[in-house]
């Protein structure tokens, strides 16, 4: 009964995984868009900083958020990582102030140091998150106090 149970659960897997690679047209790529990611209102604090400071602004969350060293790595993590964020989004599991796993900040880092290579091979990465220097990264918007003035 048990092994039915976990057969019906991989089915179910694949015909959703099967449909979303080549179902609707271009569904798969457009699921990889910016405009795409910010169809969740909470995340459009997040869109709205990425537009708006320019940093980064040419490329798409996928490039960053998500494996781009090869594409078997990059459609598994985009299944994981979009199935979760639907469920959590869809069932109300989420934190308004949305962070970053420990895996989406290796994923991340790694491809900061893929993208910027040639910047960074004459500083010592190890250790270090990118966005620890470059603030503007991260997708919240400075805070402005009375006290900055």
């Amino acid at each position: 009964m048990k092994r039915k149970k976990y057969m019906l659960l991989a089915g179910g897997v694949l015909v959703v995984f099967l449909l979303f690679m080549w179902g609707p047209s271009g569904f798969f790529y457009r699921t990889g868009e910016p405009d795409y990611c910010n169809s969740c209102h909470v995340m459009n604090p997040q869109f709205e900083a990425w537009f708006m400071t320019g940093l980064h602004r040419n490329i798409k969350c996928v490039d960053c958020h998500l494996p781009n060293d090869n594409i078997i790595n990059y459609t598994i993590w985009k299944g994981i990582d979009g199935m979760k964020d639907l469920l959590m989004f869809h069932s109300g599991i989420y934190s308004e102030d949305i962070g970053i796993s420990s895996h989406g900040k290796n994923v991340v880092r790694s491809n900061c140091l893929r993208c910027h290579e040639g910047m960074v091979s004459v500083i010592n990465t190890e250790d270090m998150d990118c966005w620890t220097c470059h603030r503007r990264v991260n997708h919240r918007f400075p805070s402005i106090s009375m006290a900055d003035f």
